[in-house]
């Protein structure tokens, strides 16, 4: 087989890159009066404030209904649309924030994303590892789960 010239590129990148890297989920919350209209969730990915960067204005869902143990925010093999926001209060765009969440092996995966990274370049999907996004979801739980409930 002859040698390619320096330069020319051996190979071709494939069109679509491997899984992408793990990232790190911390969720917060908002507490109310006086500080915001009602109790809401933050979910913070990677740092950045995934709610905020998909829809400005977007309010987090209470976390009584978020992080209740095997709610909405819990991962299974089959994956499900969540709805994480609601539409800012006197909008007109009747659509909040939603994800796509599914359990692959030891991977939860959240898909059907659009928003700025730190770079600005889109973040479409992002990965968490399994036992890390459990405990992060217990912790948030266990602090914040009665927080907005009726």
């Amino acid at each position: 087989m002859p040698r390619k010239p320096p330069g020319v590129v051996r190979a071709t990148p494939p069109e679509h890159p491997g899984p992408a890297p793990v990232s790190h989920l911390l969720i917060g919350t908002c507490p109310g009066p006086p500080a915001c209209a009602a109790v809401h969730t933050y979910l913070f990915v990677d740092g950045l404030d995934l709610i905020e960067r998909s829809h400005s204005g977007a309010v987090g869902i209470p976390p009584h209904l978020l992080l209740s143990p095997g709610g909405p925010l819990y991962p299974t093999d089959r994956a499900r649309t969540v709805t994480v926001a609601d539409p800012p209060l006197g909008s007109s765009n009747s659509f909040g924030v939603e994800i796509r969440i599914r359990m692959r092996g030891g991977t939860v995966i959240w898909s059907d994303l659009m928003y700025p990274g730190a770079d600005r370049a889109p973040i479409w999907e992002v990965r968490f590892e399994l036992a890390h996004y459990l405990t992060e979801l217990e912790r948030a739980h266990s602090r914040w789960g009665n927080a907005g409930g009726s």
